[in-house]
């Protein structure tokens, strides 16, 4: 196996354990700059990924992503996220790393290596899901283990790597690279690589759960009210989407237990918690349909 691009010596960086340490943050500064370009010439490659587990979504399809190291630590990341952020099962979204709990905390030496422990970690996947695997190297034997048995499943595959040589970007059906370049530090792709990954990883999951209704405008509608600053972010939103006082907003959510799309509705169509849910579902619970609707009637 050829080593692979994460391994590589960065040239700018040789004299970093010489610089001040203002110079050093400097240094890395310009090595994060790359990031984000980067990032952005693969939008093609994003945007297709986004409409793969939409499509899935709305199926009744889940999300799955498997990692090792970072990139699984970043991969549960995004799926814890999405429960609080977009009021959706835990089941919907969810991460896998190699070695398990233990490994979000700690190194589980050798884990990455288990072909066998791939393959039984992503057993639970069924045809309809999606099944993402993140690696930076592109070439952890764990993955390899994972596509092969999303392949016997006939389960869609995605690769988020930061190389395209590696083995994951030739066993997964689409490919996401974002060549970064090497690291600050010679191997250590916790740093470039591993914003990369978190950046599509973001697009991914809030794209989309926008495409399937999760957002009105850009607000968290469906967010869940469960602590002081979010039921404050509730009242807000509902104010504004439905222009009305904050204490109008306040009222129709504690007459609904909180549910944001459920109060706007209330406002905007003058009826009760139970009606405004009956209107939702005629949409499938997107309320840019159900307001668009109204607006046009």
């Amino acid at each position: 196996m050829s080593e692979a691009i994460t391994e590589y010596r960065n040239e700018n960086t040789k004299d970093i354990d010489l610089l001040s340490t203002i110079d050093m943050v400097r240094k890395m500064n310009e090595e994060d700059q790359i990031v984000a370009k980067v990032v952005g010439d693969v939008a093609p490659d994003i945007a297709y990924a986004i409409d793969m587990i939409a499509k899935a979504f709305l199926k009744g399809g889940r999300l799955f992503y498997f990692g090792a190291g970072t990139s699984g630590r970043l991969g549960v990341l995004d799926a814890s996220e999405c429960p609080p952020t977009f009021s959706v099962n835990p089941s919907m979204v969810q991460g896998r790393i190699a070695g398990g709990e233990k490994a979000l905390l700690s190194a589980v030496e050798g884990a990455e290596d288990n072909f066998e422990a791939g393959r039984h970690d992503a057993s639970d996947l069924k045809e309809k899901d999606i099944c993402v695997v993140i690696s930076a190297s592109g070439n952890p034997k764990y993955l390899l283990g994972v596509l092969d048995m999303a392949d016997e499943i006939g389960c869609a595959t995605i690769a988020v790597t930061c190389n395209s040589k590696g083995a994951i970007a030739r066993e997964a059906g689409h490919v996401i690279c974002t060549e970064v370049g090497p690291e600050v530090i010679a191997g250590s792709s916790r740093l470039k690589a591993g914003t990369a990954q978190k950046m599509v990883l973001n697009m991914l999951s809030t794209g989309s759960m926008i495409k399937i209704g999760k957002t009105y405008e850009n607000f968290m509608i469906d967010l869940k009210a469960v602590n002081e600053k979010l039921k404050d972010r509730a009242i807000r939103i509902v104010s504004q989407i439905s222009d009305v006082s904050n204490s109008d907003a306040l009222a129709a959510l504690l007459k609904c237990d909180w549910e944001i799309k459920t109060a706007i509705v209330m406002l905007k169509m003058n009826t009760d918690a139970e009606g405004a849910r009956k209107e939702l579902r005629k949409y499938g619970g997107v309320l840019r349909r159900l307001l668009n609707v109204e607006t046009t009637a």
